[in-house]
């Protein structure tokens, strides 16, 4: 009896935290295009509007609240007991692109990645991972299908949502506590720092140098990553695909160019009208010298020349004239 009525309040509590707010009307990022380039082994990192979220945003002052692992579609998985795995616990279209989260309430569990569609998400792409380990990272996410997720920390943060003065200083969650030398983080990201601590690829590790300038790298705390370590880790690619790229917008169309047809011949050159009217200039300059040393020089070129301005035309020598 007391079991089921601490499973009651458990889930109670979830459900209320887990609760979103309405999405915003136009997205910030471009979901088709994510669809288009994510790859297998890719974090993807998740704005929430949940109360939950809000809780995760002022502890880690990171507005990235959830983290999901790309796993590509059922087909994509070559190890059929994985693929097995994956088929019990995701009943959809085999077509779907797939992620695997540890959701809050539920546990570790397989979704679509449509079920993002409309929030605002980000790209983590650990760098040159080899299909090898990216296959292992997946691996150790898929295994743990099934598993709950973590009831104290499920208190902790509803907990963490009185003001201070209500309970008990004694029963504030140590979780929450920044204590000098332990940077205080949520767990939601265990799963994903688990998988990849597991093929021994860094996210946040701590390095040392000894005084002989060797450089030693040492794990952390798994439990202690968030989301948005994912975002600060200089072995992750970032990547964006905004609502409305300036790619999609051809922004060389708005370029300053001049409405006179001109080109430059080099930067120290004068300004020339187009090839066509260049080459019409210089065959004019042509006629004008041959004019000017057939027909009674300087006098009759600045007729000419005068004629020429005015019309365009070279003036007809009497020869040509008869």
């Amino acid at each position: 009896m007391l079991r089921k009525a601490a499973q009651y309040i458990n889930q109670s509590i979830s459900n209320w935290l887990v609760k979103e707010e309405a999405p915003a009307s136009i997205p910030l990022c471009d979901f088709e295009r994510l669809q288009y380039e994510v790859r297998p082994a890719d974090v993807i990192l998740v704005e929430g509007r949940s109360r939950v979220s809000e809780v995760i945003k002022l502890i880690t002052q990171s507005s990235w609240t959830h983290a999901a692992l790309y796993i590509g579609r059922l087909y994509d998985i070559s190890d059929p007991a994985l693929r097995q795995l994956v088929q019990e616990s995701y009943l959809g279209d085999p077509n779907d692109q797939l992620l695997v989260e540890a959701q809050l309430g539920i546990g570790t569990v397989v979704v679509p990645i449509t079920k993002y569609e409309g929030e605002h998400l980000r790209i983590c792409r650990p760098q040159a991972l080899s299909p090898v380990d990216a296959h292992k990272v997946s691996k150790f996410c898929i295994q743990r299908l099934g598993m709950d997720y973590d009831v104290r920390h499920i208190l902790d943060l509803a907990r963490f949502l009185f003001p201070w003065t209500i309970l008990p200083r004694r029963w504030r969650s140590s979780l929450f506590q920044h204590n000098a030398g332990a940077p205080t983080r949520t767990v939601c990201s265990t799963l994903l720092a688990d998988a990849f601590t597991k093929v021994k690829y860094p996210i946040l590790p701590f390095i040392e140098r000894s005084e002989q300038g060797d450089v030693r790298f040492y794990k952390r705390n798994t439990r202690l990553f968030s989301p948005k370590d994912f975002d600060y880790s200089p072995y992750f690619d970032i990547i964006k695909y905004p609502y409305i790229g300036l790619d999609d917008l051809s922004m060389y169309r708005n370029l300053p160019w001049s409405d006179i047809d001109i080109v430059y011949n080099d930067d120290k050159d004068h300004l020339h009208r187009s090839l066509d009217e260049y080459d019409k200039e210089k065959q004019a300059e042509k006629q004008r010298s041959a004019l000017y040393f057939n027909e009674g020089g300087p006098s009759n070129f600045l007729q000419h020349c005068e004629h020429f301005l005015k019309n365009n035309t070279p003036v007809l020598n009497t020869k040509e004239r008869r």
